[in-house]
């Protein structure tokens, strides 16, 4: 009998889609207890093939297809199929240690949790001074904050939300699912909707993962922005501000305080200090951090870059989501 339901969003995970696949095969779990449903967002490299020739080896392995390519609707996709009575929500470019899933499990039963999640411990595929500067920005607390999961814990806590966690299929459709409308931050606002629901979410110790993070300072930068843009839209398309913290918005704080006194600057040149005396305190903090992680196999540019790229994009594409808002407003008031 099926107990938990796997689901793997993909869309063009070819790289990292077979040792994904190979880490949740080599699990502790028995096999008949567990099925794997891969939701395909009309990848175009070869997931696809990988995931079928898996399919052939491995009849708990199952495959559809997400034409909206966004990970909410592969989860609500994955959760109409599921068989298991817990949902795992897990991600192609990570790995997971033999006994992670069956310890999900024991701590959601246990706890009687409607979720449950590890730590995540960062890590990149390629180890190049670059990408490994990349790895140690994005396990650093002045790199992307300090959620829970990216830390040690010696007992289970209650959270505000984890990373791919192990959800009560029970909970998730009395909740509603996934937000289809939220094209990312969809794990944060769905953890907060168990939360202000009554529901219970918890953090648990000595149980990690391994994520891989984006190896080029393009392809960080594009998340990092869409990132930021949907911490901002999420609590305006949801009407649930419970899910925007402090910390969500320091990038957006520190763009706005580059660029507003430089605009002021244009009436009064004064304004010009400002922005000259935060971004001076910006370079000597990530000059500081860069120089306490700088080790002998990551690049002291490249910890500065890294910094730099995740902060400003992050910045930027809030101000872009505040921008977007503003513009649904006006639109709405000169329609209405």
């Amino acid at each position: 009998m099926v107990e938990v339901s796997i689901i793997i969003p993909t869309l063009n995970e070819e790289r990292y889609i077979t040792s994904c696949l190979d880490s949740v095969i080599e699990s502790d779990l028995k096999i008949g207890s567990y099925e794997v449903l891969v939701i395909d967002g009309l990848s175009s490299d070869n997931t696809v093939k990988i995931v079928k020739e898996y399919m052939q080896k491995y009849s708990f392995i199952k495959l559809y297809t997400n034409e909206k390519k966004i990970i909410p609707v592969a989860m609500n996709i994955g959760i109409k199929h599921a068989q298991g009575a817990y949902i795992i929500r897990i991600d192609a470019h990570s790995l997971y240690p033999k006994e992670y899933f069956s310890n999900l499990l024991y701590w959601a039963k246990k706890l009687d949790a409607d979720n449950v999640g590890g730590v995540c411990v960062t890590d990149v595929l390629t180890k190049t001074p670059k990408t490994n500067a990349i790895k140690a920005v994005m396990s650093h607390k002045f790199g992307v904050g300090g959620g829970d999961y990216r830390g040690e814990i010696d007992q289970p806590k209650r959270s505000n939300t984890v990373p791919f966690g192990c959800f009560k299929k029970e909970a998730l459709l009395k909740y509603g699912g996934f937000d289809e409308r939220l094209e990312r931050t969809e794990d944060l606002e769905i953890n907060k909707r168990f939360i202000d629901r009554g529901g219970k979410v918890y953090i648990v110790p000595d149980l990690s993962f391994t994520y891989y993070a984006k190896e080029s300072l393009k392809d960080l930068a594009k998340k990092s922005f869409n990132t930021g843009k949907w911490v901002v839209l999420n609590p305006y398309i949801t009407k649930r501000f419970s899910s925007l913290h402090l910390h969500h918005i320091i990038p957006l704080l520190f763009v706005l305080s580059l660029l507003l006194p430089s605009l002021l600057a244009l009436l009064n040149k004064k304004f010009f200090i400002i922005s000259l005396a935060s971004f001076l305190a910006y370079l000597v903090a990530i000059l500081y951090f860069s120089i306490k992680l700088k080790d002998e196999d990551n690049s002291f540019f490249y910890l500065i870059a890294t910094f730099i790229t995740l902060h400003i994009s992050y910045g930027f594409g809030s101000l872009v989501g505040i921008g977007t808002i503003i513009s649904n407003y006006l639109k709405k008031s000169l329609l209405g």
